[in-house]
């Protein structure tokens, strides 16, 4: 079966497309990666998603201009997809949306929202559409977050030792695969969610991110600042657990900033990507990681990743490619595996890493422009994931 993944994460800053063959051989899943691409939002809609996200308050207008406007510019992306990709030719589309808010209240998720209405994508496609993956799990009693865990399990299980996946996105998640425990995956801190508010702000909305993390490079890590942010309960929250940006963003910055004046700009993002170094190595120690596999935005940020190893000696740290999953389409593609696991009847969540009371099957599923046809549900579910990359 040939699936599209449509991903958008917590940065907001583009549709992540991406492309692969998938088929079942016996316990294996086996997928074929046909490429991926990212298409910038519009500058107006990346506007409203900033100006719309928490803690800002908004209207229903809003809310429905974005769940138009992300609807179609994932369709573009998927358009896009099945000419330059697919040839022309693919089955389905997996959409994950763009995450407006993720409701958690004492650790608890109460809802989540993703917008980007399944509609636009099936009428510019021609092509069925499994969107809204994640409700299901949050109703299922689970944190419905981080899902990538799934795909990452497959992927990491015939690896030796103790070895994680890391994402680093808006949000950083990870995915620990020890031998003889059930799969852990949950949301470590902010990753670029926290920095990236920092540089909008320092720069008067100039500047979106700190390219190449020259700006952090040239700080210094305020030993107060770290302090403080470091004192928030999430990181003594036992796992499962996830969280967003309806708790890191700038307001959350400019009281830990109340708290523990840093005045140089620099210094402010030294510390915060400090925070991630420290919060992610914190999350690999409790879990006895051995080797951590990276992926996501934050994977082009060399100081980031520096700071990560320094704070995890003797952990290798290598990008996802290493296991044949490309960095930045690694989501859209664990996201299409999803997709492929709820149209062939197997569940897309593992209980011990979302802490819901079951694994479900993940989405809803919007028809084509031809009558929707099923497969067959498969026998079992896969225990590993296999890439096979094309012969050039």
């Amino acid at each position: 079966m040939r699936v599209i993944g449509l991903m958008s994460g917590t940065s907001h800053d583009a549709v992540d497309a991406a492309a692969a063959d998938l088929a079942l051989d016996g316990d294996t899943l086996v997928l074929r990666p046909l490429g991926q691409f990212a298409v910038p939002y519009p500058e107006p809609l990346r506007d409203l998603i900033a100006a719309t996200l928490p803690p800002a308050t908004t209207t229903t207008r809003a809310v429905c201009a974005l769940d138009t406007g992300i609807g179609q510019a994932f369709a573009g992306a998927a358009v896009r997809a099945l000419r330059e990709l697919c040839d022309g030719r693919a089955d389905l589309v997996v959409s994950h949306g763009q995450t407006l808010h993720h409701w958690v209240e004492g650790g608890t998720v109460r809802g989540t929202l993703q917008l980007g209405e399944a509609a636009w994508i099936a009428e510019a496609s021609g092509l069925p559409v499994v969107s809204g993956l994640r409700s299901r799990d949050v109703a299922a009693g689970g944190q419905g977050a981080p899902l990538v865990g799934l795909t990452d399990t497959l992927l990491l299980r015939a690896l030796p030792g103790t070895p994680a996946a890391l994402n680093l996105g808006g949000i950083a998640n990870i995915t620990v695969v020890a031998p003889g425990a059930a799969p852990l995956a949950f949301d470590t801190g902010p990753a670029n969610a926290l920095l990236d508010a920092a540089v909008r702000h320092f720069t008067g909305g100039a500047a979106a991110y700190d390219e190449d993390g020259r700006r952090a490079a040239a700080g210094r890590t305020s030993a107060g600042l770290l302090r403080v942010l470091l004192d928030d309960p999430y990181y003594r929250r036992p796992a499962p657990k996830s969280t967003g940006k309806e708790h890191f963003h700038l307001p959350y910055l400019r009281r830990a900033l109340a708290a523990a004046p840093t005045p140089r700009a620099d210094d402010v993002l030294a510390t915060l990507a400090r925070l991630t170094a420290v919060t992610v190595a914190d999350a690999c120690r409790a879990h006895g990681v051995t080797s951590l596999h990276v992926s996501g935005g934050g994977t082009r940020n060399p100081v980031l990743l520096r700071l990560i190893a320094e704070e995890l000696p003797g952990v290798p740290l290598r990008p996802s490619d290493a296991l044949g999953l490309p960095f930045a389409a690694k989501e859209a593609l664990a996201f299409a595996v999803l997709g492929y696991l709820t149209v062939n009847g197997l569940p897309g969540t593992l209980p011990s890493a979302t802490g819901a009371r079951r694994a479900t099957l993940l989405g809803s599923i919007t028809p084509g422009r031809l009558p929707l046809r099923l497969p067959e549900p498969a026998a079992r579910a896969p225990r590993l994931l296999r890439i096979e990359h094309p012969a050039p």
